[in-house]
């Protein structure tokens, strides 16, 4: 038999069968996002090519229409494992702005989830899609065990969230199965909707039905990645021809877009950064994204009138696995460190900065500190391929950053989501597996977070 390295198999097969074999479009997908200010949009992704309405408080109001169907040309993946093809996009996207003193929104006789003034409970997960990145970087999407973001989905539904917050990575899916992997056989890929559909919009159905979103923009959502769904689908702001990553020569403006605030209650914001563009080393001052996430940071940390959680995809104050170290895992984002220290010092953030919630390392941790800096929650663990464990016993000399000192570390290895449940201005974070079981519990006053582990 004729063998073909995997790369030319996969480029044969995808040439010939691409075009002529259309995405599967499923019924009406409904959710709502919350953007600045707190701002509410109703989505919806449809197969028909014209929006339908929407009944607010028992009046139709019409949907207008945020990106017709269509097939953005090739793109080159920033991965060079990776494959690309056009993006095929059959469905067509609607929003609609949800007045803030709607109580009830409704798309084809099911009530839409709109925001709480005071939310009480929040789901916090991340990292959630099916990985297939080149030949040997499969993971067996068909088996719930192994990615079991359906599971995390409906587990976090079942805890009744006022808000859902996600830190980024929506989608992994970004080359065929390997022919050697039956984990993964007939697998969408690429960034078209087939492969948003499978890795978030499916699976993820139930915790869209139950509360709103905010929504972190995560590296995977990069404009030469799957971009051109982030934009379509999930920013909470009007899409803007330019900031689409339907064209590489618009990837300086896709790819970085304005920081907002949140609020989550009387006393309490969330600070949504973007930190898709994101390396893992320090940027030169001189360098236009240094610039550019200097002159953000000052703006959305300079506000003072409640306390914050600040979300991105990147966490600044927590460590990520070093397989050819274990003993010596990697530090905080260099990136976003060199740029906070240029605002706040060795401080990094203001005081009324409580809290960093943020993905990308995929695992559960919370990071406490002796020295006053704000704890770092990560919820990377949602469905993707799991990191190699953090040392355990973590040595206690280590920091992430520079003027940090450690006062503990919990972590786990476990897929599952978070809980973040307030009572009167403090907060608790409660760590779930897949099957409900308690992984950790954390009490938080101020920016003192402590822990345990189940």
């Amino acid at each position: 038999m004729l063998r073909l390295p995997w790369l030319a198999l996969a480029a044969l097969v995808a040439g010939c069968a691409g075009p002529s074999i259309a995405p599967a479009v499923p019924r009406d997908v409904a959710y709502v996002v919350v953007g600045p200010d707190g701002r509410a949009t109703a989505r919806l992704i449809t197969a028909s090519a014209t929006c339908p309405p929407l009944i607010v408080d028992g009046v139709s109001q019409a949907m207008t229409l945020r990106r017709a169907a269509g097939t953005v040309a090739q793109r080159t993946s920033v991965t060079p494992s990776a494959l690309s093809k056009a993006a095929a996009f059959p469905v067509t996207t609607c929003e609609l702005a949800i007045p803030r003193d709607a109580h009830r929104a409704v798309h084809a006789g099911r009530d839409l989830p709109l925001p709480k003034t005071q939310p009480r409970r929040i789901v916090v997960l991340g990292d959630t899609g099916c990985r297939i990145l080149g030949p040997t970087d499969a993971q067996p999407c068909d088996d719930p065990a192994r990615w079991p973001f359906v599971r995390v989905a409906r587990a976090a539904a079942a805890t009744h969230p006022d808000l859902v917050i996600h830190v980024g990575d929506y989608h992994y899916r970004e080359s065929p199965c390997p022919p050697v992997s039956d984990g993964c056989r007939d697998s969408p890929w690429g960034y078209g909707w087939d492969a948003w559909s499978a890795d978030l919009f499916t699976p993820a159905r139930p915790l869209l039905e139950t509360a709103p979103w905010i929504v972190v923009r995560g590296n995977h959502e990069m404009c030469n990645r799957a971009g051109q769904g982030w934009w379509r689908f999930l920013d909470p702001r009007p899409l803007e021809r330019g900031r689409d990553c339907d064209d590489a020569r618009d990837d300086a403006t896709g790819d970085v877009s304005e920081p907002y605030a949140v609020p989550l209650g009387t006393g309490w914001r969330a600070l949504v950064f973007d930190s898709a563009s994101a390396g893992n080393a320090p940027i030169a001052p001189d360098g236009a994204l240094f610039r550019t996430y200097r002159e953000q940071m000052e703006r959305l940390l300079s506000a003072s009138e409640s306390s914050a959680w600040f979300l991105s995809h990147h966490p600044p104050l927590a460590f990520a696995a070093n397989p050819s170290r274990p003993l010596s895992p990697y530090p905080g984002n260099a990136t976003l460190l060199s740029v906070l220290r240029s605002v706040n010092g060795e401080a990094y953030f203001p005081p009324l900065v409580k809290l960093l919630v943020a993905g990308h390392n995929h695992v559960f941790e919370a990071v406490s500190f002796a020295s006053g800096h704000p704890p770092q929650l990560v919820a990377g663990h949602g469905g993707d391929t799991l990191d190699e464990p953090l040392p355990s016993p973590f040595p206690p000399d280590l920091a992430p950053a520079p003027g940090t000192v450690l006062a503990g570390l919990v972590s786990s290895q476990r897929f599952g989501y978070l809980v973040a449940d307030r009572d009167g201005d403090a907060w608790s974070v409660r760590a779930y597996d897949i099957d409900g079981a308690t992984l950790a519990t954390c009490a938080l006053d101020g920016r003192d977070m402590r822990c345990a582990s189940r």
